[in-house]
């Protein structure tokens, strides 16, 4: 391999592997605090239509625009997020079905597509797309140019999100707190934490997080608004998780090799190099199935760091 094409995977892999990564954060964050989450394909979209709304109607400066499509996309994944949070924490829903239930209710072929068709958000490109960036004007350096100095906003965003999740969950008085809520919830009820509250904050931070991914698929990756745009991804950031044995620096180093399959079929081809385009596309599938399949089962979870109570309902015992 040259070190051009090189440098041209190692950009794209970054670049696409961005929102996998915010969205896998989200699930991170939410598994810590002991609730699944597999909604989060209809939230990303959720964020997605909103965000490209927002962006076709607010008017000012680009900056502003793209900021304030970037908050109300993340605000209505959010919602959605609490709205699992209700169903999963409140209501004690049994959590997969919740999930799923929020992404057929949120997904391709629900409310996202019909805001879309109501909102006519399809008809246009995102008027003020989220444009990459030449940082300290090095974006021409030869090889690190284009992979570090020639990225959005939201990707030097993630770098520092990466940091303040590690430092919030594993140096932190809140993190020991919110890892001991996923653990044992009646151990960390004893000690006098509100279970109910940890987890629904960490739900809703998880849906807005889940929201922020799919804002960059909207203006970033397109940049406009197409049916069911996330193609799985939301899933991919579901394994990402366990990939990734729930720390954020290993979640992000998945999130870039996801991205960088997802993006090989594209590189390859630019390059007219022949190789079959739907194997290449079905790749991210593959690999995802392949790390559900050898992670998920409960002595690997055990041996990787997966919450203990990941996905049960906790119900408070009267004292």
């Amino acid at each position: 391999m040259n070190s051009n094409l090189f440098m041209v995977i190692a950009a794209s892999a970054i670049f696409y592997g961005t929102p996998l990564f915010f969205a896998a954060l989200g699930e991170l964050l939410t598994e810590r605090s002991g609730v699944l989450n597999l909604g989060v394909e209809g939230m990303m979209l959720i964020g997605g239509v909103t965000g490209a709304w927002a962006s076709q109607h607010i008017g000012g400066t680009s900056w502003f625009v793209v900021l304030m499509s970037i908050l109300i996309g993340t605000s209505a994944a959010a919602l959605v997020g609490l709205l699992h949070a209700f169903l999963a924490i409140t209501l004690r829903v049994n959590q997969t079905v919740a999930g799923l239930a929020i992404t057929i209710f949120a997904g391709g072929l629900g409310l996202s597509s019909y805001f879309a068709s109501v909102w006519n958000v399809a008809q246009r490109p995102a008027t003020h797309p989220i444009r990459f960036l030449d940082v300290g004007g090095l974006a021409d350096t030869p090889i690190l140019g284009p992979i570090f100095f020639h990225q959005n906003i939201l990707t030097y965003f993630s770098w520092i999100a990466v940091v303040v999740a590690s430092i919030y969950l594993f140096r932190t008085r809140v993190g020991l707190q919110l890892r001991a809520v996923g653990e044992s919830p009646q151990t960390a009820d004893a000690m006098g934490i509100n279970v109910v509250k940890y987890r629904y904050i960490h739900t809703v931070i998880g849906g807005a997080l889940a929201g922020v991914g799919g804002v960059y698929y909207s203006l970033a990756i397109i940049p406009t608004w197409v049916d069911g745009m996330t193609k799985g991804a939301g899933w991919i950031a579901i394994a990402l998780v366990i990939f990734g044995f729930w720390r954020p620096d290993l979640t992000l180093a998945g999130a870039y090799l996801f991205g960088a399959l997802q993006s090989l079929s594209l590189t390859l081809k630019a390059r007219n190099m022949h190789i079959n385009g739907d194997l290449l596309d079905a790749l991210p599938f593959i690999m995802t199935i392949v790390v559900l399949v050898l992670l998920s089962g409960g002595w690997a979870k055990k041996r990787l760091g997966a919450p203990a109570s990941l996905g049960v309902p906790y119900e408070r015992e009267e004292r």
